[in-house]
């Protein structure tokens, strides 16, 4: 199947829209293949700031209103406590919030960015969504995480190259509880090393402190900028690792 021919058997869809590669590009397809699609962003203590104004700035380069939706997600045990498979719980609600939305707003038929590439057996997130009948055109449609970048950037879309994005949660290990002020610290130190030219990485939670995981060839940057890096996180974190296992 085509994805043309996706959006003319589905004419009119609401989608989970995060502002990354892949939901940015499924916003632009609908558009251009005439189908009536609603943006949905839900905004939970998971999705940093800079994610929600790169939905906005995507959303007004294509033409389309993006509706914002707020999730307390940490008001949910079966998420604040982190179990192993937190994203299916989390899912359950982010999507259950945009179901209700849709239905309001006169859709029925639920899509997200889940593309080929994406491993079903990895992700108890797409347990959910296969459970709650959400439907996801790239995978359908046999599009990888590599085409969908080649396609957005023919399409213009500034989104094309923008590194992959695990929400906030994951920088906690699974089973420590998930707090509003951890997930504040790693939002900020994340801030701060994109400030200083880093890309593609994570700041994870390791006991007290941040253990930065890089990428691409970033480590000696990072040994010639430590003190730098050290300043900047002091505000977050008193101690920083540095993982020498590149991500």
């Amino acid at each position: 199947m085509e994805l043309r021919t996706f959006f003319r058997e589905h004419p009119k869809v609401a989608l989970g829209f995060s502002g990354g590669v892949d939901s940015s590009y499924l916003l632009y397809a609908a558009r251009e293949y005439g189908a009536e699609i609603g943006a949905y962003f839900i905004k939970s203590q998971f999705q940093p700031d800079f994610e929600l104004a790169d939905a906005k700035r995507l959303a007004e380069q294509v033409g389309t209103e993006l509706r914002i939706l707020k999730c307390d997600i940490l008001a949910e045990q079966s998420v604040r406590e982190n179990p192993q498979d937190r994203c299916y719980y989390c899912k359950n609600r982010i999507f259950g919030l945009l179901a209700e939305a849709a239905k309001v707003d006169g859709y029925e038929v639920i899509i997200d960015g889940t593309n080929l590439s994406d491993e079903a057996a990895d992700r108890p997130g797409m347990k959910a969504l296969a459970e709650m009948e959400v439907l996801s055109p790239l995978r359908m449609c046999g599009i990888t995480k590599a085409r969908v970048r080649e396609l957005s950037k023919e399409a213009g879309l500034f989104t094309w190259d923008k590194p992959a994005y695990a929400c906030l949660a994951t920088r906690i290990p699974s089973g420590t509880l998930i707090t509003e002020a951890d997930l504040k610290r790693v939002e900020g130190a994340e801030a701060e090393l994109e400030a200083l030219g880093f890309r593609d990485f994570r700041v994870r939670v390791f006991g007290g402190a941040a253990r930065l995981q890089l990428c691409g060839g970033q480590m000696e940057r990072a040994l010639e900028k430590r003190n730098e890096i050290k300043a900047k996180l002091k505000p977050y974190f008193d101690i920083v690792l540095l993982d020498l296992e590149e991500r």
